[in-house]
């Protein structure tokens, strides 16, 4: 008998049932198929929503159940999964809801966040941009206001779902150098002026990436998410949920290649005896295993944190580094035990493709090891 997860309780458990039969039942069957043609299913995304998958943690009167962060962890998890990139709807359906919820004027997101928890639309974040990704306060990407409308210039790189998002959370300089220069807007993706592009990335291609290219679009001053200056204030804030989400998101995945490599190593034959015979191989899984379980608890660990209002920094600091890293490398491990059948093309090493991009994307692992050190000697002692 397996100890049980202290964050977890018995209508969570229930809830992560609930998310697993919909996640293997509806998810797992196109996981390989959704790579392919690179898109996400919009039915999918409605039954999501139908189900409440979706930003759970909002209040009932934008779509949400109002359900706590570990709810929303509980349910990202189960359907990472089956499918990483099926889960970045809930990743970003949480991350922008929170700072529209927050900052926005109600009367504009609230029928945008009810139709995000329906499952009818994405929202994006459209911060990094093509000078800098690590340096994100670096902002190129000018707002100027012009009466009651702010004119959007600039480009956006490597937004997650650009080309199939409804609208977007937008960081812009208003004014001078720095991140107090910075402001947020929420920005339709069909107004005038704006177009978008797609990479073909390494992996989590259903969801793909792209830029978000702003020609003289004009914006309403009641769409910016609140002060002038304060956007990047604003992002910041929200970040330390996502990566608790995120270190979920590839240590599922991760699970799911060690759970299906010991039913292997069980089955598979080598001189005689099965591969988990052989301690080469039996100890090498015995050691990611114990790892996953680990960080897995420090991800719980820091969204129970988020729900008390506790100081969780560092712990999302903490996975969103160790995380994708020990997700890759499980994977990979697992892939060699399959041998020439992990190699080729398929459920592992698409696995280990969509994992990738975590050691990229969200703050980089040197930048995450930057912010664990200021929380313990100090910003003045850790400045760069």
């Amino acid at each position: 008998m397996s100890i049980p997860n202290p964050y977890i309780d018995e209508d969570l458990e229930a809830l992560a049932e609930m998310a697993g039969r919909f996640a293997t039942d509806r998810l797992a069957p196109g996981f390989t198929e959704r790579d392919h043609t690179r898109t996400l299913d919009p039915a999918l995304m409605r039954e999501m929503g139908s189900l409440g998958l979706i930003a759970p943690e909002l209040p009932e009167h934008v779509g949400g159940q109002g359900a706590t962060r570990v709810a929303a962890g509980v349910i990202t998890e189960q359907i990472a999964g089956a499918d990483l990139s099926m889960s970045y709807i809930n990743l970003l359906g949480s991350l922008n809801a929170q700072i529209l919820l927050d900052h926005g004027d109600p009367a504009i997101v609230t029928p945008w966040l009810q139709r995000l928890t329906a499952g009818e639309i994405m929202l994006a974040l459209a911060l990094t941009e093509p000078r800098g990704g690590s340096d994100a306060a670096n902002l190129v990407l000018r707002a100027t206001l012009e009466g009651d409308q702010y004119v959007l210039n600039g480009e956006k790189t490597s937004i997650s779902a650009a080309d199939q998002s409804a609208a977007a959370i937008v960081f812009a300089r208003t004014g001078g150098a720095g991140a107090r220069g910075v402001s947020a807007f929420f920005v339709p993706l069909d107004l005038d002026g704006i177009t978008t592009s797609r990479f073909d990335c390494h992996g989590q291609r259903a969801i793909g990436r792209g830029s978000i290219f702003f020609d003289d679009v004009r914006v309403p001053v009641d769409h910016r998410l609140g002060g002038e200056g304060q956007g990047f204030v604003t992002v910041m804030q929200g970040f330390d949920f996502s990566r608790a989400l995120i270190g979920l998101q590839v240590l599922a995945v991760a699970r799911a290649a060690l759970d299906e490599t010991w039913q292997y190593a069980t089955e598979r034959q080598a001189f005689g005896q099965p591969l988990s015979a052989f301690q080469g191989v039996s100890h090498r899984l015995a050691e990611f295993d114990t790892q996953v379980e680990a960080c897995r608890l420090l991800c719980y660990q820091a969204l129970w944190a988020k729900d008390r209002n506790l100081p969780h920094s560092a712990e999302a600091a903490m996975v969103k580094w160790w995380a994708p890293k020990l997700a890759y490398d499980a994977i990979h491990e697992c892939l060699l035990v399959y041998g020439h059948a992990g190699y080729d093309r398929g459920v592992m090493e698409q696995r280990l493709r969509d994992v990738l991009g975590f050691q990229i994307g969200d703050g980089t692992a040197q930048i995450m090891k930057t912010i664990i050190a200021r929380t313990r000697v100090g910003r003045k002692n850790v400045p760069a």
